[in-house]
């Protein structure tokens, strides 16, 4: 690769270098991001690249920070008080725009140092603040922040996945999503769940092999798998670092384990949620309420799943792929027999809205798990999708 010389090269290549990071990042998540795929995205080698940034982690950083500048950027744009609806246009627009650099953020913000997490808290704290006022001046009712947070998980969700659709078609989608869940009124929707979401229990550890992934799971939700080593995994079960090669061959391994395990457990909650469901509406409801238990139910081994499969070697993350569009296809069909204006790709965008939504409402709620937590979350998921739960209020 030849380094253009000084006549040739863009003025803006730290901008294009932070542009290109975002990407490789979001696709291929923090710990198998490399240097030398950033710089092969840009066009550089990676000796001129170091000459922007001392390394990965720097570049990670700065990413993380440009995100969040935008945003406020953009809602810095926006007048004081304005309606909620140019509130949430404003941050679409940029988030559909910047969508494959802008989800670096989301389940890789474990890896920023605490002043850089801090900086990055204070900003979003910031974009928060804001969409609450416009909330609680559309729809004056209870639980506000919560309404508020679940319109950005429907706004943010499009960072996550690689549907193709307009960006004009995907900004009027995820603003009518996020205009839904800010209207959705959670509170009287506690204790209406039309039936209990039975899930399957997490294994009970039997095998010395069982007892290592389910200590290093939280480990990783705590940490990340690039911020967990061996020993640390070893120590947790009582073992010598190199006792655990007799039970798996490397710690991506027992990544790719634990994601397996995760994928299992949703399809087989999915599988009884949808026993004697009346129609496709009770479906969706039923697909929500169960996939808001199981975030509640198995937060950590959930984050591990969503964060870190970007980052498995290709054999083992084809089998995950391919379970993780198996469920989403479940939800696609249901809500388009639900909503029969929708094609295909509206459907996913909106799928996927919905479990930005309840991602982003549980972290609201700390995983503090109940019932009255999960029938609210569920019901924000449910008004997300542009359908309504019997008790609860939503907008159009």
């Amino acid at each position: 690769m030849t380094e253009p010389t000084a006549a040739t090269r863009p003025r803006n290549r730290r901008q294009l270098i932070v542009e290109a990071a975002g990407r490789v990042f979001g696709e291929h998540g923090y710990h198998a991001a490399s240097m030398e795929k950033i710089a092969a995205a840009v066009g550089i080698t990676a000796a001129a690249l170091y000459r922007h940034f001392p390394n990965k982690y720097a570049l990670f950083a700065e990413c993380a920070d440009v995100t969040a500048g935008r945003l406020v950027a953009a809602l810095d744009e926006v007048p004081p008080g304005a309606a909620l609806p140019d509130v949430c246009a404003a941050l679409t627009r940029v988030t559909v725009a910047h969508r494959a650099s802008g989800g670096v953020y989301r389940w890789e913000a474990r890896y920023l140092e605490r002043e850089d997490r801090r900086r990055l808290m204070v900003r979003f704290g910031h974009i928060v603040g804001r969409v609450d006022e416009a909330v609680q001046r559309a729809y004056p009712l209870p639980d506000r922040r919560l309404r508020a947070v679940a319109a950005l998980g429907a706004i943010g969700s499009i960072t996550m996945h690689h549907t193709s659709i307009a960006q004009r078609r995907a900004e009027e989608l995820l603003s009518a999503s996020a205009l839904r869940a800010a209207a959705t009124d959670p509170a009287a929707a506690r204790g209406g769940s039309p039936r209990p979401v039975e899930l399957p229990a997490q294994p009970v550890p039997r095998t010395r092999r069982a007892e290592i992934l389910a200590a290093a799971v939280p480990l990783f939700a705590r940490d990340g798998f690039a911020g967990v080593t061996n020993g640390q995994i070893a120590q947790a079960v009582g073992l010598a670092p190199s006792a655990l090669y007799r039970h798996y061959s490397g710690k991506v391994d027992i990544l790719a384990a634990a994601c397996l395990q995760a994928a299992g457990l949703l399809a087989q909650g999915v599988d009884r949620s949808l026993q004697e469901v009346s129609g496709p509406h009770e479906a969706v409801e039923a697909l929500a309420a169960t996939y808001v238990a199981y975030s509640f139910e198995h937060t950590a081994l959930n984050s591990v799943a969503e964060a870190e499969l970007a980052g498995l070697p290709d054999g083992l993350r084809r089998p995950l792929v391919l379970a993780q569009r198996e469920h989403i296809a479940v939800w696609e069909q249901q809500l388009r027999l639900a909503r029969p204006e929708l094609d295909p790709r509206q459907a996913r965008v909106l799928v996927h809205a919905a479990f930005g939504v309840a991602v982003e409402a549980g972290r609201g709620l700390r995983w503090q798990d109940s019932h009255g937590h999960r029938d609210a979350v569920t019901a924000l998921v449910v008004g997300a999708l542009g359908l309504s739960r019997p008790g609860s209020r939503s907008g159009s």
